[in-house]
């Protein structure tokens, strides 16, 4: 059997052409992938706007009365910086740490912040107190601040806030032991339902040594309430 050369070389060239389309299509799609995963979230402000102005309007308001003009747009500003932290990852704040031969307990107390509760959309705020025990590794003390910061920028509850805090610590840190207690009001029951102003709540997510050993959930226990040992 003869062979054309030249029909050899038109399948070559078509292979070639086949897979280099391919190429460029799995080149393609792999920055499209990348590129959606580095885009940032843009909260809808003309939607919350929408809904806002609709609010108004069912509870017997004139959204465009001088006072109410500017509010929609002010509360979706607002929503979209109280609820920030669902598009943010605080683990980031966790990635540098620094080799410490250091083996005692690290805390800091009273760390404000503010967050919303989900059921009712209404603020709790309060102060956290996050400690750990590390095993080799330190990260730096305004890092821990951070990491409570943004967690609170999310619909959630209190219980949900303390254990996710918790967790990132202790998985992201390798510590032995860690301790995160949350005390909040909550304006859910303060301003609205049972309306006991004064009232707070008190939350705690112990992990390792903290949970396991009695003498040391002591401690930092004692610590948090500012006790001497």
């Amino acid at each position: 059997m003869i062979t054309d050369p030249t029909q050899n070389r038109v399948d070559e060239m078509t292979a070639e052409s086949a897979n280099t389309h391919r190429s460029a299509g799995s080149s393609r799609k792999s920055k499209n992938v990348q590129s959606k995963s580095n885009q940032k979230f843009n909260v809808d402000r003309e939607r919350i706007e929408r809904a806002v102005r609709e609010i108004l309007i069912a509870v017997g308001e004139d959204p465009d009365r001088e006072g109410l003009l500017e509010t929609p747009a002010r509360v979706a500003r607002m929503y979209s910086e109280v609820f920030s932290g669902l598009h943010t990852d605080p683990r980031i704040h966790l990635k540098r740490v620094f080799t410490e031969n250091y083996d005692e307990i690290v805390l800091v107390r009273d760390i404000e912040f503010h967050s919303m509760c989900e059921h009712h959309l209404l603020p709790f705020s309060g102060r956290a107190h996050v400690g750990y025990l590390p095993n080799g590794k330190v990260v730096g003390l305004s890092k821990l601040a951070r990491v409570v910061d943004e967690v609170a920028r999310r619909p959630q509850v209190q219980e949900r806030m303390t254990e996710t805090i918790a967790n990132m610590i202790e998985q992201d840190l390798g510590a032995r032991g860690v301790a995160v207690m949350i005390e909040s009001t909550h304006s859910c029951m303060t301003m609205r339902g049972i309306r006991k102003a004064g009232a707070s709540c008190t939350t705690s997510a112990m992990r390792g040594v903290f949970r396991e050993n009695l003498s040391s959930r002591a401690e930092i226990l004692g610590l948090i309430m500012n006790q001497s040992r």
